[in-house]
Parts: structure tokens; sequence; C-alpha cells
């Protein structure tokens, strides 16, 4: 997934491995999969990497994005670039963000109807970034990292994890970058 173009974000706030940081509105292509983790965002990657690479109204390439990210939601807005979030038992929303130059007008029209497009509005999230394999197991021990920081500094999150990968499968495992984000709502007040 050698990409030119990642968020723009702003980091509010540094922790080690783990970011506060604001985001910029994005435009996103989204499609609901089911299967677990690993095999959901695999299905998905097919469906949208289709679109992007011409199957679409107007037979045009699309420039890929990072990251990909996968999550769990309850039928949430996504707000990660492009991010993976599971729609119940075995259901996963996976989005990649579109670059920049384009607008909801501009964006070609996916051929496929499974695809979606949106845009979100401008948010703040935290993040955590490690290296290493796709596994549940690096992304569990990671987010049980990330999830004891937010309850540390009883941070506010809305909706669920989303798990982001920045580099394809070819990559070797400690170039990979990967992340769990988490988008805030608001930050409790420690009085």
């Amino acid at each position: 997934m050698a990409a030119d173009e990642t968020p723009d974000y702003i980091v509010i706030e540094e922790l080690n491995d783990i970011e506060i940081r604001d985001y910029p509105p994005m435009l996103l292509a989204s499609v609901i999969v089911s299967g677990d983790r690993q095999e959901a965002a695999n299905k998905a990657f097919q469906i949208l990497a289709g679109f992007i690479f011409g199957d679409n109204q107007a037979d045009d390439t699309i420039a890929m994005t990072a990251p990909v990210t996968q999550a769990r939601s309850e039928k949430i807005d996504m707000t990660a670039p492009v991010t993976q979030a599971s729609t119940g038992e075995n259901e996963w929303r996976v989005d990649f963000m579109m670059p920049s130059k384009y607008s909801m007008e501009s964006l070609p029209k996916p051929n496929d109807p499974r695809i979606a497009i949106s845009e979100t509005a401008p948010y703040r999230a935290v993040a955590i970034s490690f290296s290493g394999r796709h596994t549940d197991k690096n992304f569990d021990k990671h987010q049980a990292e990330l999830d004891a920081l937010i309850n540390e500094r009883r941070l506010i999150t809305e909706g669920p994890a989303q798990f982001a990968y920045y580099d394809g499968p070819f990559t070797a495992p400690f170039l990979r970058r990967n992340e769990i984000i988490y988008r805030l709502a608001a930050i409790a007040s420690s009085g």
C-alpha cells in the first residue's frame, strides 16, 4: 500500500507512541463486509481497490492513500482516513480516505452499489502507533495500552476503536506502521 497521501492531522499532544490529534474533514469510500477482522479487511480491500483502480463511472484511477482502517461500530459514521469498523457481530466497515484533490462532486461515482461515499466533519482522536504483523494478539496488546491511557486521562471516546494499516502485506513487519485510533467526544474535567 505505498501511498502518496496520508491524513493531514495536527498533533495536539504526544505521549510516547500515543498522540492526541485533530483531523480535518475527509472524503471516504466505505463498504460493509462480514467475517473476522482479518477476513473482513481482505474482502473489503478487494471491493474498494476495484473502485480506485477504475471500476467507477468515469473509468478513472484514483491514487491510493494510507492508512486503511478497520473498526467495530454501532452503525455510526466512521471518521478515520481508511477505516474498518464493525457494524455488528462479525460485520465491519472499511473506509478508504480519498485524495484531498477530490470533492463530493468531483470524485468518480463507484459502479459497485456496496460502496458509499461520505465526508467526515473535523474531529479529535487519540491514537497509538506500533509496528509488527496485523495479528489480533499485536492489536490487542496495543489497544490495552491505549485503553489504559484513555482511562488514566479520563478521555471520553466516541464509537469503537479503528485499526489502521499503513503498509501492505509485503512490507517487513518491523517496518510496518499500524495504529489504533479512537475518536474523542470530549475530555472530562479532573475536578
